[in-house]
């Protein structure tokens, strides 16, 4: 277990920015995870179709805090298109042997080695889960019907 908790994950634990309410922010949403107990809620602003500013709040473990520190260094500039592929590769990564996230997002990586403690998932993926609920909440405000028959939304409802 030494090695999902590297020098590199946990620095990234160590210096999580963001952190707080965003004011006047457009769009916030919680996650949590059952099995650490981990918490997590995003405020974000979109601009142009992409993020333009994000905080968090969150009561973590030292893997859900590095997840969330490596999203609010990463985000701003974000389009919903790359958030959405960061997540889906993510999941790939810890499910299916997947390569992991690239482009803004490919320091998750450093995370790969909670592959092999599939009870972790959960803690790391709290940062995609409370992003993308934001993420849908605007979507929602600007176009209901396609927002509602977007399949990841369909997913999180029936969870």
């Amino acid at each position: 277990m030494d090695d999902i908790y590297s020098a590199r994950i946990l620095k990234h634990a160590g210096n999580v920015t963001r952190v707080g309410v965003l004011d006047n922010a457009k769009a916030s949403a919680s996650a949590h995870s059952k099995l650490c107990g981990s918490r997590l809620t995003v405020h974000l602003d979109l601009e142009d179709g992409r993020v333009s500013d994000f905080s968090h709040e969150l009561k973590a473990c030292a893997l859900g805090q590095a997840s969330s520190a490596i999203m609010a260094e990463a985000i701003i500039g974000a389009t919903a298109a790359e958030i959405r592929d960061a997540r889906e590769k993510m999941r790939a990564m810890l499910k299916d042997g997947g390569d992991g996230p690239d482009g803004r997002f490919s320091e998750m990586r450093c995370l790969l080695p909670v592959k092999d403690y599939p009870a972790r998932h959960g803690s790391v993926m709290l940062t995609f889960e409370a992003t993308l609920k934001a993420l849908d909440q605007l979507e929602e405000r600007e176009a209901p019907e396609a927002a509602e028959r977007r399949p990841e939304a369909v997913e999180r409802r029936n969870v």
